[in-house]
């Protein structure tokens, strides 16, 4: 998905954030139709009929389908780290990225297991964003641009996209967009990341507080909040969960930083985040507390933190059970089963 290119790059952004399909409530109707006819009692199934109902939504059809689902990780690397927000150095960042291409991962398990693609997207590793306490994490020509290269990640026909993200120091970035969202105590937002000690934490929770105040004045437009305060990762997911909505495919959102570019999108407007679902509930940071503010019930709660799509990736076998139960499943007449009177 290419951006038209005006002469400011935001531009294109809030004119495709504008331009995005409804849900389809036919589709859903349909969905509801058969599923009143399954051998079951209404109801029975709970969520996972939502489910259903919200991939014919988004998909526009009434036989939805899971066939290509694909886990998308999008790495960078962040200048506050010099401010010793993360016990592990940034070259991790990369080493990590290795051991995903090798399959020595958790996500590449968990792919493996419930038949997930996956692919892994190097956003300038070499080239860390700004430190974000002191200036800008990107201009705007280039967090449009990163925006635009991760819309690329929904190419080659999928179906479901699942979003992860690798970073060190990038819980630290997501707890900043929080708290210049959402405002309150900069401490509130700050967890322990990959495992930080107490002066860690104390030194991570300063970093948030700093670069919130420095930026304060320019915070007010979503967008401009992304750029002065998000990473690269974080930009190319929020431009992937808009371009799944503008392609009609279905996202599950990982945890506590990937929900920080689905609440940049949620600050522009709610609805952009209506063909999302929250995976799992991290117990990194204040995760509980940002899912309630976008609106969105996790699907699995397992004291994860990851990253790396892990928790988004295990509810997608939630998703492909609940597709498989409506389309499989017998109807009352198919079984000759007597429904009720």
């Amino acid at each position: 998905m290419a951006l038209a290119g005006t002469a400011l790059p935001f531009d294109d952004i809030r004119d495709l954030a504008r331009a995005m399909p409804a849900l389809d409530s036919e589709a859903v109707a349909k969905v509801r139709q058969r599923d009143s006819q399954l051998t079951k009692p209404p109801g029975s199934l709970g969520r996972l009929e939502a489910l259903v109902e919200w991939l014919a939504a988004v998909q526009g059809k009434a036989a939805p389908t899971v066939s290509r689902p694909l886990v998308a990780i999008f790495a960078g690397n962040h200048g506050v780290v010099a401010r010793g927000v993360s016990p592990y150095p940034q070259e991790v960042t990369r080493q990590m990225l290795e051991n995903f291409s090798a399959g020595g991962a958790a996500i590449n398990q968990i792919c493996t297991t419930f038949d997930l693609g996956l692919k892994v997207f190097d956003l300038a590793l070499d080239i860390p964003t700004g430190d974000i306490t002191v200036e800008d994490a990107l201009d705007e020509k280039a967090c449009a641009a990163t925006m635009a290269f991760g819309m690329e990640a929904v190419s080659g026909g999928i179906d479901l996209l699942v979003l992860g993200e690798m970073g060190i120091g990038n819980t630290t970035i997501a707890a900043a967009i929080y708290h210049a969202l959402y405002g309150g105590e900069a401490g509130h937002w700050v967890g322990r990341g990959t495992g930080i000690d107490d002066a860690g934490l104390a030194r991570k929770t300063a970093a948030v507080r700093d670069a919130v105040a420095f930026h304060q004045s320019h915070v007010k437009d979503p967008l401009e909040l992304l750029r002065r305060l998000g990473g690269r990762e974080i930009a190319a997911m929020a431009g992937a969960i808009l371009a799944a909505r503008s392609q009609r495919i279905p996202v599950v959102l990982d945890g506590y930083v990937v929900c920080a570019a689905a609440a940049v999108l949620h600050a522009m407007d709610p609805a952009l985040l209506d063909h999302c679902v929250a995976g799992h509930v991290s117990a990194e940071g204040a995760h509980a507390d940002v899912l309630a503010r976008l609106g969105k019930k996790p699907l699995l709660d397992l004291g994860m933190r990851l990253g790396e799509g892990s928790g988004a990736a295990l509810a997608v076998s939630l998703i492909k059970a609940a597709l498989a139960c409506h389309t499989g499943m017998a109807t009352f007449a198919q079984a000759g089963v007597t429904d009720k009177a």
